[in-house]
């Protein structure tokens, strides 16, 4: 009797797992998202696209920037281009990385200490002094380069030239997107030597001379009272960039995967 019983059992328990595969083979997958997660799918996959090409196009930029600098180190210094018309934007990036060999005197009445600035880990100072062109009433900034920054906050002690210096540099032009004075006004106040931020525009209108749009970031051989002169590669940076591409569109194929994933549901036929 009890064999009996335990036979109609597994009986019984085959029966309903014939009937379970039964109804799974009855039932099918269907795509079927909903209007609310579709759209932030879109604008998701759409955001982490527009940000991997905007990567690759700095990379690209970087390579522009690199093969200028690359031409302006085996061509031979010109004269410093006095009249520029910046609106003029394609005359005027051609300036970019040109080196350039000429005359002045410093003037550190004007002078600009960059905050925020790191060498080898640490943090101090870009230091730019206003330079007066020999033969001209007009002036041009001058990137001397890096300084360490002391711990209590104070500005450095620098020396600077007084005499006539003759200077080899390349014009660097620095961008607008970043750049602004903390200070929109002098008034009766006396200069701020120290600025988190460099606006060309403002600092021409702040000065009591005219004063080139471009810096020169002076050479690194040359003994015109600099300092630290480790100027930046814009090719260090392509690698940076494409990463960061990258990174951005595997974001993007894993938000269209999470996408199927959730939105495939199982329905009966």
């Amino acid at each position: 009797m009890s064999l009996i019983m335990q036979l109609n059992s597994k009986h019984c328990n085959i029966d309903i797992l014939i009937k379970n595969r039964t109804k799974s083979s009855l039932m099918k997958r269907i795509f079927k998202p909903t209007i609310t997660m579709s759209l932030l799918a879109i604008s998701a996959f759409a955001v982490c696209i527009k940000l991997g090409f905007w990567q690759l196009n700095k990379a690209d930029l970087k390579r522009q920037q690199q093969a200028l600098l690359s031409i302006s180190k085996n061509t031979a210094a010109i004269q410093l281009p006095l009249n520029i018309i910046t609106s003029d934007v394609k005359a005027f990036e051609s300036l970019r990385f040109k080196l350039v060999n000429f005359k002045g005197t410093y003037n550190n009445k004007y002078q600009v200490f960059l905050d925020n600035q790191v060498e080898d880990t640490k943090v101090g100072y870009h230091v730019l002094t206003p330079m007066q062109i020999f033969g001209s009433n007009k002036y041009v900034l001058i990137d001397r380069g890096w300084i360490k920054g002391a711990g209590n906050r104070e500005i450095p002690q620098i020396e600077t030239p007084a005499t006539n210096q003759n200077i080899l540099g390349d014009i660097w032009l620095p961008s607008t997107k970043f750049y602004s004075l903390v200070e929109p006004d002098l008034g009766n106040k006396q200069w701020q030597h120290v600025w988190q931020n460099l606006d060309m525009q403002r600092y021409a209108k702040l000065v009591p001379f005219e004063v080139l749009p471009y810096i020169v970031r002076l050479d690194s051989q040359s003994t015109a009272g600099g300092f630290v002169r480790n100027w930046p590669v814009p090719g260090d940076r392509v690698a940076k960039h494409l990463g960061y591409a990258y990174q951005w569109f595997g974001f993007a194929f894993t938000i269209f995967i999470i996408y199927l994933v959730l939105n495939i549901k199982k329905v009966e036929q």
